[in-house]
C-alpha cells in the first residue's frame, strides 16, 4: 500500500447493501484511498440469496472471505448499525488484517451476546410484529432519519428484507478485537438506541455527528471526513 493511502472496508447494516456507501466511497476515493463496499448475503444485489437460515456467521464469513481473497491488510473496517456485530467478529477472527475499526451508530456485544440481547424492549416488540417467516421487511426511510424527498426516493426502493436470525445469533469473540483501536461515531446520541452507552462501556473515543441514523445518506461528506481521521 502506498504511503498515506488507506484501505477502507465499509460494511452496511440491516436492510441495506453495499450501494448505500456510494456517496461516502466517492469522497474517500477522491482523497486517494482504496474502498471496498461488500454486500452481505441475502441483501441488496444479493437479495436473491435470501433465506431465513442466514445468520450472523454467514455475514461474518462474507467479510472474512473478502479480506482473504482480496488479500487486504491494515484495513479501516467500518460497520454501520447491525454491522457493528459483523465487523467486530471479523476483526476478532482476523486481527492481523485490521488496523482500526469505526463503529457508526453500531451494535456491539460481548462474547455470547446477540443484537436481541442488546436491544430495547420496544425494538424487540416491533421486530416480533413485522417478522414474517424468519424475514424482516424493509422499513420507511424516516425510521432511520431520512426525510428529504430526494434521499427518500433514493433509499426506499433499494432497501430489501433482512434475515431475523442475524439478530438472534450470538457473537463469538476471543477478545482479540479489543486490542484493535476503535472509534465510535454517534449519529443519534439522544435517540432510543443504546449506541452511546455501548461506546462508553467499551471505552471507545466517540465523535458526534447528529444527522440521523443513516449518516451515509444524509451527510456523506461529513461522515467521510470523520473516517479520514485516525483514531
Amino acid at each position: 500500500m502506498a504511503e498515506g493511502r488507506a484501505t477502507y472496508v465499509l460494511v452496511h447494516g440491516a436492510w441495506h447493501g453495499g450501494w448505500c456507501w456510494q456517496p461516502v466511497a466517492r469522497v474517500l476515493r477522491e482523497a486517494g484511498h482504496e474502498v471496498f463496499t461488500p454486500t452481505l448475503t441475502g441483501l441488496g444485489e444479493r437479495s436473491h440469496l435470501l433465506t431465513p437460515a442466514i445468520g450472523l456467521q454467514t455475514h461474518v464469513d462474507d467479510i472474512l472471505g473478502m479480506l482473504r481473497y482480496e488479500d487486504l491488510r491494515d484495513v479501516v473496517l467500518v460497520g454501520h448499525s447491525y454491522a457493528g456485530l459483523v465487523v467486530r467478529e471479523v476483526a476478532d477472527r482476523a486481527p492481523e488484517r485490521v488496523g482500526r475499526i469505526v463503529m457508526i451508530d453500531a451494535w456491539a456485544g460481548q462474547d455470547g451476546e446477540s443484537l436481541e440481547d442488546l436491544a430495547p424492549e420496544f425494538f424487540l416488540q416491533w421486530l416480533d410484529s413485522v417478522t414474517e417467516e424468519g424475514v424482516i421487511p424493509p422499513h420507511p426511510a424516516a425510521m432511520v432519519g431520512v426525510t428529504e424527498p430526494e434521499q427518500v426516493a433514493w433509499l426506499e426502493p433499494r432497501l430489501t428484507p433482512h434475515p431475523r436470525r442475524t439478530f438472534s445469533d450470538p457473537t463469538k469473540l476471543s477478545g482479540a478485537v479489543d486490542t484493535i483501536p476503535c472509534r465510535a461515531v454517534l449519529c443519534t446520541p439522544d435517540g432510543p438506541m443504546p449506541f452511546p452507552q455501548l461506546a462508553k462501556d467499551f471505552g471507545w473515543e466517540s465523535t458526534e455527528l447528529v444527522v440521523g441514523h443513516d449518516a451515509m445518506v444524509t451527510a456523506p461528506a461529513a461522515l467521510a471526513n470523520i473516517l479520514l481521521e485516525k483514531v
